[in-house]
């Protein structure tokens, strides 16, 4: 087996692979960019290597720097993990002229199913059903509205190299082929170093499922299930599961076949991935196959209980696959959520900056349920502005779908992030929703149940209440640490204090009397009543006890006479008065929030790309104003209404943070 591989990657992924390699005895060696001079797989690694400033042309995607530090430090092999390189076959053929092993396909399967343009080229074929589309090279936005109007729309305008939802565009109509061409392919560009770009029909109301295959150097290869893929936003994933609640056993095998004699086709040799757009009545078509460690492929690992980086690793040493398809049994569902550095509520704008605040649900057992968290970032650490804005991916695993779901929400609870925005709030609503949690999916789910976008759900009913009681308790326990603060008050229990407390929650009004008992609390809300018991402290971002026996998580962040709570999909502040404090926070004027109705923000941090318009120009809304690039995507801003342009406040080029004013107008 190899003594040292080195991972040529950053964030969760170097960090999963860390994690296997060191339980099979593997030493690890991190490369870095300046940005990721302190990032937590450089710590995790034995060794680390810097390898260029922050931008990932000059770094992560330069081959000789990782070839070089590979001789620096006498790593025998490589593994990629997905995105940067991971795809490229002139890596694997570079690796394997320097005497490196690639951990991966051979680059004959890379060049055959890498390349999105080639893979449906060996699909058709092998007989396998495709979409239909155009596999040529579209070289203007002219050649591109003439296929799409050939093909019929929508079409969907796709990298060749692509992957992640970057370079890649729906469109509905002439005008939006013409414009999501040129954004598809700058994407491309700057994501892949590769800025071909194909069109394709794009199905109405399909679902996104995929086969993970495992292949050997001995020309075997099987098919570990599949994941379900559908819930997406900008055509990238969100929320994946294992197996999918679409398919039968039949179905399963069918694709499941088809995926491995695709695979055997072109030799391939490692941990791969071939996916199928599906229709709601279970037909399905090759989509493409990727030819790498997939983000999701946690999922799949949790039902199948095989180590995915082990048998690549295993795998690329030479060994023949230790499983057959026979001894492939899927056990139980999982459920994977994305976490990401980004503002859902800010039609999911990427966020950058420091995270103060930290800290995930532990990991392990959780009732008949299992916690996963797969990660590369620590608390105190930087989101920066040049990569993936991924913080974790969130994994539970139980014996049915709908505890699996269950103990995802119960998680999502126990999560707790503060100094950027993040996506949280989004998918834990999404655990909540009753389509979601009934499986009727389509890639177009999002879209569809969020058409104005999300606003954070305010709480009703029992999570109302639930959240009432929680804001007490975290009013009682603040209460009792000011009476003990510097031994004033001593003997304070004996004293006859006011135990009514209001809270305000939302557009709800609870009214409650705290009565102590050994341990616990108990809360009588009028017409019921709850006994709280919780080890919290004040300053925990989380607050974990259990309501009338039954355990619960919220999270936690003070707020003005009260305490702001995330619980069950829901987010609010909760107020809590005495009573004659409730009394004069009524008489209280409401903050109006300044009108900036007349100004252009920059919804998050990120470069000024393209300025559209020019002073004293007479726009229409819906017409683009600028262009920003942040995270890899490049974020067109378009007029909310007509308007005339009075002053441009910042040039191309510029760096700006959220809210910053790039224009105003008259």
């Amino acid at each position: 087996m190899f003594s040292k591989i080195l991972i040529a990657n950053r964030g969760e992924i170097a960090c999963r692979v860390i994690k296997t390699a060191r339980r099979m005895g593997i030493k690890t060696v991190a490369v870095y960019s300046d940005a990721d001079r302190d990032a937590l797989h450089v710590e995790m690694a034995d060794e680390a290597v810097h390898i260029g400033p922050p931008q990932a042309a000059q770094s992560y995607l330069v081959i000789e720097k990782i070839i070089a530090a590979c001789k620096a430090t006498g790593a025998e092999a490589v593994h990629p993990g997905y995105g940067f390189l991971s795809e490229r076959e002139a890596f694997a053929l570079a690796l394997k002229e320097a005497g490196i092993v690639f951990i991966g396909p051979n680059p004959g399967a890379i060049a055959a199913m890498g390349d999105k343009i080639e893979s449906k080229k060996a699909a058709a074929a092998a007989k396998v059903s495709t979409v239909p589309g155009h596999l040529g090279i579209i070289e203007s936005p002219e050649h591109a509205v003439e296929i799409a109007d050939g093909i019929g729309y929508p079409v969907m305008i796709k990298a060749s190299a692509g992957g992640g939802g970057k370079g890649m565009r729906i469109a509905h109509s002439s005008a939006e082929v013409a414009e999501g061409f040129a954004r598809a392919k700058s994407e491309a560009a700057s994501s892949f170093g590769d800025d071909r770009v194909f069109v394709e029909k794009f199905i109405v109301d399909p679902r996104h499922i995929e086969i993970q295959v495992l292949g050997d150097k001995h020309g075997n290869v099987i098919y570990l299930g599949e994941r379900e893929c559908s819930i997406q936003r900008r055509n990238q994933k969100v929320v994946e599961e294992a197996p999918s609640p679409l398919l039968d056993e039949a179905t399963r095998r069918k694709m499941g076949e088809q995926a491995v004699a695709l695979a055997k086709a072109v030799n391939y040799d490692s941990a791969g991935t071939v996916e199928f757009v599906a229709g709601q009545d279970k037909s399905f078509y090759f989509l493409e196959m990727n030819t790498r460690l997939q983000v999701e492929h946690p999922v799949t690992e949790m039902i199948t209980g095989v180590d995915l980086v082990e048998e690549m690793i295993r795998v690329a040493y030479g060994e023949k696959l230790r499983l057959t398809q026979a001894d492939v049994k899927l056990n139980g569902w999982a459920v994977e959520s994305r976490v990401y550095a980004e503002d859902p509520t800010r039609n999911f704008l990427p966020s950058t900056g420091r995270l103060v605040t930290y800290r995930p649900p532990a990991e392990g057992p959780d009732g008949e349920a299992t916690v996963r968290n797969d990660t590369g970032v620590f608390e105190g650490g930087e989101i920066s502005i040049y990569y993936d804005p991924m913080i974790a991916k969130l994994v539970t695993h139980a014996a049915t779908r709908e505890a699996a779901i269950k103990a995802q929400g119960r998680a999502l609870d126990a999560f707790a992030i503060d100094g950027i925005r993040h996506n949280i709030p989004f998918v834990s609503a999404l655990m909540h929703h009753p389509r979601w949690i009934a499986g009727n999916l389509s890639t177009g789910f999002i879209a569809e149940e969020f058409p104005e976008g999300f606003a954070l759900p305010q709480p009703k009913g029992e999570v109302a209440f639930r959240m009432a009681a929680i804001a007490i308790a975290c009013d009682h326990k603040l209460n009792q640490r000011k009476r003990n603060v510097s031994a004033q008050m001593q003997g304070w229990r004996k004293v006859a204090f006011d135990r009514t407390r209001i809270v305000v929650l939302g557009g709800e009004r609870f009214e409650g009397e705290v009565t102590e008992k050994a341990g616990a609390i108990e809360i009588d809300l009028g017409a019921r009543s709850i006994s709280v018991v919780s080890e919290w402290r004040p300053g925990e971002p989380v607050w974990h006890g259990a309501l009338d026996g039954v355990k619960v998580a919220a999270q936690v962040r003070a707020v003005l006479n009260g305490v702001s709570l995330g619980h069950a999909g829901a987010y609010a502040n909760a107020h809590v008065y005495t009573v004659r404090e409730a009394e004069l926070a009524a008489l209280m004027p409401e903050k109006v929030a300044a009108d900036t109705g007349k100004f252009l923000l920059c919804p998050m941090p990120g470069v000024v790309k393209q300025i559209s318009v020019t002073v004293g120009q007479e726009i229409k809304a819906g017409e683009a104003l600028c262009m920003v690039e942040a995270m890899k995507m490049e974020n067109v801003l378009r007029a909310e209404k007509d308007a005339t342009v009075a002053k441009i406040l910042a040039k191309e080029g510029d760096s700006l943070a959220v809210d910053a004013v790039i224009m105003e107008f008259e």
